[in-house]
């Protein structure tokens, strides 16, 4: 009887390390061990603004914003914004994003192949939406910090276009000082 008890442990032993070797020889699922490298559009505002590529496992990556700059009414091209969110969810039905992913794995996504031509696909679908009539002309996107340009704002950098302080402060002080200047103003109006 224990001997009929041992070899029933045994078998059922090499049942269990059977079954343990198969499970780790198909090595899981692929989305838990590698990323999918899966790229698609991905909205934010309007169609072809976005593209999400999940460039780690469990379907984490990056959702890059698209923007195009139309400075020049003759051409579209693209403005890169090197901070990417954080894609959630990228291997299922509902991904999304949230937060910042870094610029360095933004260097590293946009660097392959079938990114940049997903790149290109989008970017010119959103300068014929915005722009219809500009000349599409591709921009390559940078590939390392040294390359990335800051935006220019206008309003922040043309000294004609903002307000001087010492002269607004002035205003208001006699605006308080006067307040019947204030009442005068608003019974004409």
């Amino acid at each position: 009887m224990a001997h009929r008890s041992i070899t029933l442990l045994r078998s059922s032993l090499v049942c269990l390390a059977g079954v343990a070797l198969a499970l780790a020889g198909c090595g899981g699922s692929p989305d838990l061990a590698s990323p999918s490298w899966k790229v698609f559009p991905l909205q934010r505002r309007q169609p072809h603004d976005g593209l999400a590529v999940v460039n780690q496992p469990d379907g984490f990556g990056v959702h890059i914003y698209l923007e195009t700059d139309t400075s020049d009414p003759q051409r579209c091209q693209p403005r890169w914004i090197p901070d990417p969110a954080r894609l959630f969810n990228g291997n299922g039905r509902h991904p999304f994003s949230s937060g910042v992913a870094t610029r360095e794995e933004f260097f590293e996504v946009v660097a392959r192949d079938d990114v940049q031509t997903m790149l290109q696909q989008e970017l010119k679908a959103l300068c014929a939406a915005r722009a219809p009539k500009a000349l599409w002309t591709w921009v390559a996107p940078p590939r390392q910090a040294s390359e990335v340009e800051p935006v220019r704002l206008p309003a922040l950098e043309e000294r004609h276009l903002l307000t001087d302080p010492g002269a607004e402060q002035a205003r208001q002080e006699e605006l308080l000082a006067n307040p019947s200047q204030t009442t005068d103003s608003a019974s004409r109006q």
